[in-house]
């Protein structure tokens, strides 16, 4: 996971480096964590999805009790349905917890994202700097 993000760094759509230590922190260790899905290919690990609900005080500002999404896909295999997939996953556990709505804050400086995120249905609903919100409505 730590190597797909470092990935999307050097491709120049990710702002810092991470280390193992951070996606454990970040993905896998957290208490508000409703899902991390990854997608693997040859036995490696080429993206990854994280939900989880929106605890008070969270860093985007999203109101508490919905879903926070995240898409990281390795910038050699984009546009292959991994997303898509990852998505449907997200979906289900989304349900599954009885989140309502989802947030995926997107940097205006990522059009593969933004596109990604209107593809799957997401929607801007406020504004906030040089992040768009958007908004999935899950029922």
């Amino acid at each position: 996971m730590a190597e797909v993000q470092n990935a999307i760094y050097h491709a120049g759509l990710r702002a810092t480096m991470v280390d193992v230590a951070d996606i454990r922190e970040r993905y896998l260790d957290m208490e508000h964590t409703v899902a991390c899905s990854v997608a693997e290919q040859d036995g490696h690990v080429v993206g990854f999805q994280s939900l989880k609900r929106a605890w008070p005080g969270n860093p985007y500002d999203v109101p508490e009790g919905w879903g926070i999404i995240g898409t990281h896909i390795h910038p050699d295999v984009g546009r292959t349905g991994l997303g898509r997939r990852l998505f449907a996953t997200s979906f289900a556990a989304a349900k599954a917890a009885g989140l309502r709505h989802i947030d995926a804050t997107i940097g205006a400086d990522s059009p593969p994202a933004l596109a990604y995120y209107a593809a799957m249905g997401f929607v801007p609903y406020r504004d906030s700097g040089d992040a768009i919100p958007h908004r999935f409505d899950v029922t």
